[in-house]
């Protein structure tokens, strides 16, 4: 599917379901932008440090309950629970994720956050190899508590050669 044509199809899935759900966006683009990536880097420094139990704890309070995270070759996970108990079986202590500079684009989805797309990369702990890369998008809901992921979306999955 054409990337133009699946990020437009999900605005307005999301637009439908969840009008007026939301404070306003940010409608200054760099000050969205910038928002996102510092959630998107606390989010993924406690992944990184996930099997430390009080990381893997603030890695799960930026999901929703409900977050659907969709992987091309681990398939659905369609809890914050699922999620978490295979993040720590998985990821915890094995590898962590670096983010590709520079691949980070940030589009606001009125009225209800943002959808963050880019690069990353997955490189083992003990070694520091790293071993795979993909896409990523990653739909962020702001709330009057703040921000949370709602979808994730990991997806061309390569090995480094």
């Amino acid at each position: 599917m054409n990337r133009r044509i699946f990020v437009a199809s999900m605005f307005f899935a999301f637009a439908a379901s969840n009008a007026g759900a939301a404070p306003p966006v940010a409608s200054n683009p760099e000050s969205l932008t910038d928002t996102i990536l510092k959630l998107d880097a606390k989010f993924f420094d406690s992944f990184n440090s996930c099997s430390d139990p009080d990381q893997l704890r603030t890695h799960a309070s930026y999901l929703n309950p409900n977050v659907e995270f969709y992987h091309d070759k681990g398939g659905v996970t369609w809890t914050r629970q699922d999620y978490i108990e295979k993040t720590r079986e998985n990821v915890c202590g094995n590898f962590r994720r670096v983010l590709t500079a520079g691949t980070v684009q940030v589009y606001p989805i009125n009225g209800y956050g943002a959808l963050e797309e880019g690069h990353h990369t997955f490189c083992e702990i003990k070694s520091g190899k790293c071993f795979g890369e993909a896409k990523f998008l990653v739909v962020w809901h702001q709330t009057s508590d703040g921000w949370e992921i709602t979808r994730i979306f990991s997806y061309g999955h390569e090995a480094i050669k």
